[in-house]
């Protein structure tokens, strides 16, 4: 257990190796409570978010999802989220754990009349079962991803979200924080793997999704950190302006994905160094890949590095080791 935000999260239950491969090829459960919740609800909540949020909230019905940014002036990331509309009136945001408050502050700054900002963390528990089988267990049917439906299960009454952060398929249950616990024990009674956030960490990097204070954050704009496709950049949000220039003069640094051709494991805060250049980057997130067995991670470099099968130099423990540029994701299920 180590502390997280206000929280006391659990880094591992029986590995982090056991933990990752579990969800890749069976089910696993996260408590990702820690998640913070802002209910956007009156008359002018869609104009309120519209303005706000990278996205096109617009194109939203009651029980759609939509993975969006909320950005500064200079189209800095304060925080990546997901909005579920509710209603017609009424909108809920999943924040960041540490940028919960961050995300409420500026909501409520730019609050519109008949708009009402509240920060409903409290009252909510929220459990990521993910997996190959995640679906199968818990005794769900596909359905769309980015999606949302009120459901039951084991008689505790869940809010059945199609989201998910390891690249596998599965949902994320909210319910009333109360019925934590009973959810948690009736999903590890369906023979569901408990996973932490070491296996967490891992299974995000390898699909090659971002994490928010180590490879995006408010110093970096959503151009540069690959994130363009949550832009809609024809709507006139915070930073959209900046944006569209950075996107029509195109970008200085791309967070690029790498394999370590050499044996080694990159780290945070890691120099890259890119042969034949004066410039040069830095690792934002390395690990070993558990699927893979090799080291990856992810780094700012300057953009004429940025293609597939660039050749990158990482500076381990003052050890120099290739490493090369690669597609999205770096771990891809063999069909």
């Amino acid at each position: 257990m180590v502390p997280f935000a206000g929280w006391e999260m659990p880094v591992q239950y029986a590995g982090v190796i056991q933990e990752h491969k579990a969800v890749r090829t069976d089910a696993g459960v996260f408590d990702v409570s820690h998640m913070g919740e802002i209910e956007v609800e009156g008359p002018t909540a869609r104009e309120l978010l519209q303005s706000l949020l990278s996205n096109d909230v617009d194109k939203l019905q009651p029980g759609d999802a939509q993975y969006t940014l909320l950005t500064n002036d200079d189209g800095g990331i304060i925080d990546d989220l997901i909005v579920y509309r509710l209603d017609e009136h009424r909108y809920l945001i999943v924040a960041n754990a540490s940028n919960a408050e961050a995300v409420e502050r500026w909501l409520k700054e730019h609050e519109l009349r008949g708009s009402d900002v509240r920060n409903v963390s409290d009252d909510y528990a929220l459990l990521a079962v993910q997996g190959p089988n995640a679906l199968r267990k818990l005794g769900l049917e596909p359905a769309k991803a980015f999606t949302w439906t009120m459901g039951e299960l084991d008689g505790v009454e869940v809010m059945i979200n199609r989201t998910g952060y390891t690249g596998e398929e599965g949902v994320e249950l909210a319910c009333m924080a109360d019925d934590a616990e009973t959810l948690w024990d009736a999903i590890l009674a369906r023979d569901v793997t408990p996973a932490g956030l070491g296996a967490r960490d891992t299974l995000r990097l390898e699909v090659c999704y971002p994490l928010h204070g180590n490879d995006i954050g408010p110093q970096w704009d959503a151009i540069s950190s690959g994130l363009g496709w949550a832009c809609a950049l024809d709507t006139d949000f915070t930073g959209a302006q900046r944006l569209r220039e950075i996107k029509e003069r195109g970008p200085e640094r791309k967070l690029v994905p790498f394999l370590m051709t050499e044996k080694a494991i990159p780290r945070q805060g890691m120099a890259i160094d890119v042969p034949g250049e004066r410039a040069s980057g830095e690792v934002t997130s390395g690990t070993l890949s558990p699927m893979l067995d090799i080291g990856i991670g992810m780094g700012y470099v300057p953009a004429a590095s940025s293609k597939p099968g660039s050749e990158l130099v990482i500076d381990v423990r003052g050890k120099a080791r290739r490493a090369q540029v690669s597609k999205k994701p770096l771990y891809k299920k063999e069909s």
